[in-house]
């Protein structure tokens, strides 16, 4: 069966203005690659019970649209993802366009990415939900998985995600965006700090123009490549977990020791809001809760007042 006998509109998998649930399903699929039934639960129905969900799961997996594998030791908790009929089918969607496409279409591939992909998804529905909370805007496609760009020298950075959040504060509309890095100690402390030094070349990384005449005094330069994406250069946030508390302090400390002491990172850090905060808390009190350290130093406080 081909993603191509799938798309006319009598299949019902079409996308539409009413946005039916397997459509979402399929979106939600595609834009955070792996997600467990309780998570595209939290995500596309937070009211409801699992039972809405299971009629468009099973339709999808019997038209080879999407699958499952099932996690080790967590009472056959399934995991689903795309197939790469899916894939095909939402590549081109309105609300998936310009996303990176990192699909994941087999279970071995899903196998591997599993512990870590969930763990950004655990992070994004933290968010959601305390903007559930506040009456803030941040919905499932406000949260961009794998973002890269590039910071010279043919490198680039990759963060975990991106987020979009809009801040509603009586008539006012604050929009807020993160680079958010979700560390679950896989990495030694040192290399989790030295993303510290790849973001701050981002933020200061401006291509050389080759073969062009230099520009003149009082000419508009084009500034930093961010500014093609970003109004601002969004906050830089990291989520830490999978270790103990005394190791997850020391991974925050080594983050603010690399801001003090490298001079591109404590440039950055004067103009860009840089904290951490251990997932746990986030989920217990909320994102907006006094949980992050900013990494400048001070008591910790709201992500949207680092």
């Amino acid at each position: 069966m081909s993603a191509k006998t799938l798309q006319p509109t009598s299949s019902g998998l079409a996308p539409s203005p009413s946005e039916p649930l397997h459509h979402q399903i399929l979106a939600a699929l595609a834009q955070h690659r792996i997600a467990t039934t309780s998570q595209l639960l939290l995500l596309l129905r937070p009211q409801a019970t699992r039972f809405v969900l299971s009629g468009p799961l099973k339709m999808l997996r019997s038209r080879g649209l999407a699958d499952y594998v099932v996690l080790p030791q967590s009472n056959r908790t399934r995991a689903w993802f795309l197939s790469p009929d899916g894939a095909r089918l939402t590549r081109d969607w309105p609300a998936l366009r310009g996303r990176p496409p990192y699909p994941i279409t087999s279970a071995t591939a899903a196998s591997l990415r599993t512990p870590h992909t969930l763990t950004v998804l655990r992070t994004h529905l933290a968010f959601a939900a305390d903007a559930r909370r506040r009456n803030d805007e941040h919905g499932p496609w406000d949260w961009t998985p794998e973002v890269s760009h590039a910071i010279g020298d043919g490198e680039r950075v990759i963060a975990d995600a991106v987020l979009h959040y809009t801040a509603l504060e009586g008539t006012e509309r604050r929009k807020l965006r993160a680079f958010v890095e979700v560390d679950r100690a896989t990495m030694s402390s040192e290399r989790l700090a030295v993303k510290l030094i790849d973001y701050a070349r981002l933020w200061s990384y401006q291509p050389q123009l080759i073969g062009r005449r230099r520009p003149r005094p009082n000419a508009v330069v084009s500034g930093p490549t961010w500014l093609r994406w970003y109004p601002v250069f969004p906050r830089i946030l990291f989520v830490l977990t999978a270790a103990s508390r005394q190791s997850l302090y020391g991974r925050t400390n080594d983050l603010k020791a690399m801001v003090a002491q490298h001079p591109l990172v404590a440039a950055m850090a004067r103009q860009v809001p840089l904290g951490a905060a251990i997932l746990e808390d986030l989920e217990e009190e909320g994102p907006a809760g006094r949980v992050w350290s900013p990494l400048v130093g001070g008591e910790p406080r709201p992500w949207m007042d680092l």
